[in-house]
């Protein structure tokens, strides 16, 4: 096999997480549960997500003893197609206990949650703004092949080729847990196309994530903390924007968080949306610095330049994408630009636990 899986050694002991979804059905049975829907849709979330962990490790026992059945065929009539079906169910094997043990390292208060998603160009003009647009569409690929629904929420096009700013809602099971691992400064190399000279140039993005908060935390946020704008959508238009007064931007001035949306007609709407964005974000901003061991996930706010990278994604003179954190690297960039960024964070969630 790969490697080994040590980290996880409790990966094939069902017994507590049968534990927890007897617990858990318990509780979705109670009379009064209803009472309080958003406690309830919580604990339905919380069953569900334990049941498919444990229908996966019952997959994973099934192809284990496939293995060891054709294991015990082979000795007693060694033919080709059996090396063949036996090698394509220890990968199947394999790959599914990387993901099972990825999940179960998933056990901070929000991994389970949807996540909001952001990329902002550094300076550089077009050229970043151009990363930005390659990152925008290498992440979007990422969330449709993994199964995961994404709204955007704000969206501002350059002038000339790429993306000023995107923001989106991702949806789905270990949203925020996978993509957490992502935040942070992203650097291209590469000759620019937008140079006649044919040079070669290096373009920074910052990429941030945060999780999308139940309805029922409480963060105190002021009427005279705020600054609220509105404005009109502007650039190529299309799907992303719209031609109205209804664009909202909120500035929280005590810590200088700024959230926009813009991708309903509505500014009400827009200002419900930009809201919920900011307690979510004041939310993960205050829970990161009272506890002192998250900043391993955040890492120090950094200007978006030189040195501050946690990926390099190099072009030319040679292909390669590696993170500078795990060293963990890969050479066919396109299939990485394509949405094959998995190996990057199941590396980093095995770094964290190290």
């Amino acid at each position: 096999m790969r490697r080994g899986y040590q980290i996880s050694g409790a990966i094939f002991s069902q017994s507590g997480i049968k534990d927890d979804i007897e617990k858990l059905k318990k509780d979705s049975q109670q009379s009064d549960i209803w009472n309080d829907p958003k406690k309830a849709q919580k604990i339905m979330q919380e069953l569900n997500a334990k049941k498919n962990l444990f229908d996966q490790s019952n997959s994973i026992f099934s192809m284990y003893e496939d293995l060891q059945a054709l294991c015990e065929l082979y000795k007693e009539s060694p033919e080709k197609s059996l090396v063949e079906e036996g090698n394509n169910t220890l990968e199947a094997l394999e790959n599914s206990l990387d993901d099972l043990e990825i999940k179960l390292l998933l056990s901070d208060e929000y991994d389970q949650a949807n996540a909001y998603f952001s990329i902002h160009p550094g300076a550089g003009g077009t050229e970043s703004q151009d990363w930005a647009q390659m990152l925008y569409r290498m992440y979007t690929r990422w969330f449709e092949q993994n199964n995961y629904s994404y709204e955007v929420i704000d969206y501002l096009p350059g002038e000339v080729a790429g993306i000023k700013n995107v923001t989106m809602l991702v949806k789905g099971e270990f949203a925020f847990g996978y993509l957490k691992c992502e935040r942070g400064v992203h650097r291209l190399v590469r000759i620019s196309p937008f140079d006649s000279n044919a040079r070669r140039h290096t373009s920074f993005c910052s990429v941030d994530v945060f999780p999308e908060v139940s309805d029922d935390i409480e963060i105190d946020i002021k009427p005279e903390d705020l600054r609220i704008d509105t404005y009109r959508s502007s650039g190529a238009g299309g799907q992303h924007v719209n031609k109205t007064d209804s664009a909202i931007r909120i500035t929280h001035l005590p810590t200088g968080i700024v959230v926009q949306c813009q991708n309903e007609r509505s500014q009400i709407s827009n200002k419900n949306t930009a809201m919920k964005m900011l307690t979510a974000k004041l939310y993960e901003h205050y829970r990161l610095e009272k506890e002192a061991e998250m900043a391993k996930m955040k890492g120090e706010k950094k200007e978006i330049g030189w040195g501050s990278q946690i990926r390099s994604y190099v072009f030319q003179p040679y292909t390669l994408v590696k993170d500078h954190r795990t060293n963990f690297e890969i050479g066919n960039i396109q299939k990485v630009m394509d949405g094959d960024i998995s190996g990057f964070i199941k590396e980093f969630l095995l770094f964290l636990r190290k």
